[in-house]
């Protein structure tokens, strides 16, 4: 099965791009908005004029006809072609779960629900084929979870969107995923402050950074694309979105590569815990069990 490869423009390579499974193309890097509030639109803004496409989350507040996550209760009934008249380039299962309307952050019992993979996938799969959606792919999905998947899906998820940097490298989902030819974009390439795993400040980061002469945050998403995954760094400080850009035309040299490559501390910055996890009633009593004990 085809692989995601950097894909030509104009006779010459465009390190801008990925093409997809689909035939059509993902941009590299892109914006990451969750948790950006009020300030998303002006981040979004500021995209834009920097020539960036790629979005997540809030951005399908913004521009609704761009890219978007679903939460599964019923993904087709959410769209309506009188108020959704432009259509959106990709739509994703957001988190491979089903939560009750209403549910609390963590749910109470009852309110984590039986998830219905192979009937949410066929409403994403409809969605293509009425021609709402042009891609559709997955996030936040395990090994197994992904392989369930791909023995019913009729259409093939052309990107798996998952946590990845060098504090959380998550190889075996990316080796997974290229096997299967489905196409990788890693959120929270920089980590989180708030989830305790700041990597602009780690250490080995800087020392590469210092040495290319680049910020932490550039050496963050140019080791991203040099995995082969497009990237989508979240960021609300118009200085820093367009520094976050000024990834292509230099590479980080092998050796470099090889040192964030090997920071031990190996962590997710966003594991789920607090949205789904009821450690009294279940069915997801700890993160292990989200992730279905793989990591």
């Amino acid at each position: 099965m085809a692989q995601a490869q950097q894909i030509p423009a104009q006779g010459q390579a465009d390190p801008r791009c990925f093409k997809l499974i689909s035939g059509h193309t993902i941009p590299s890097v892109g914006l990451g908005t969750w948790r950006s509030g009020p300030k998303a639109s002006d981040a979004v803004f500021t995209a834009i004029t920097e020539d960036w496409i790629h979005n997540r989350a809030l951005l399908k507040k913004y521009l609704p006809g761009i890219s978007g996550g679903t939460w599964p209760h019923s993904c087709y009934a959410s769209w309506d072609r009188q108020t959704r008249p432009i259509h959106r380039i990709q739509d994703m299962i957001h988190w491979p779960f089903r939560l009750k309307e209403g549910a609390h952050k963590p749910p109470e019992a009852g309110e984590v629900l039986d998830f219905d993979m192979e009937g949410v996938w066929r409403q994403m799969e409809q969605l293509v084929k009425d021609g709402l959606v042009r891609d559709i792919g997955v996030c936040n999905f395990t090994l197994k979870k992904l392989d369930k998947l791909l023995r019913i899906a009729q259409t093939m998820p052309s990107v798996c969107q998952m946590e990845m940097h060098p504090g959380w490298r998550n190889d075996k989902m990316l080796e997974a995923s290229k096997k299967n030819g489905i196409h990788v974009t890693a959120y929270s390439p920089l980590g989180s402050q708030d989830g305790g795993r700041d990597l602009i400040h780690d250490p080995t980061v800087t020392e590469v950074a210092n040495k290319l002469n680049k910020t932490p945050g550039q050496v963050l998403v140019r080791w991203a694309l040099q995995r082969g995954t497009s990237v989508i760094p979240k960021s609300t400080n118009a200085e820093r979105i367009k520094e976050n850009i000024q990834v292509f035309g230099w590479e980080i040299p092998e050796e470099d590569f090889r040192a964030l490559n090997s920071i031990r501390d190996q962590r997710r910055v966003l594991d789920g815990e607090d949205i789904l996890v009821n450690k009294i009633h279940g069915p997801y009593r700890c993160a292990a069990d989200l992730w279905d004990n793989e990591d």
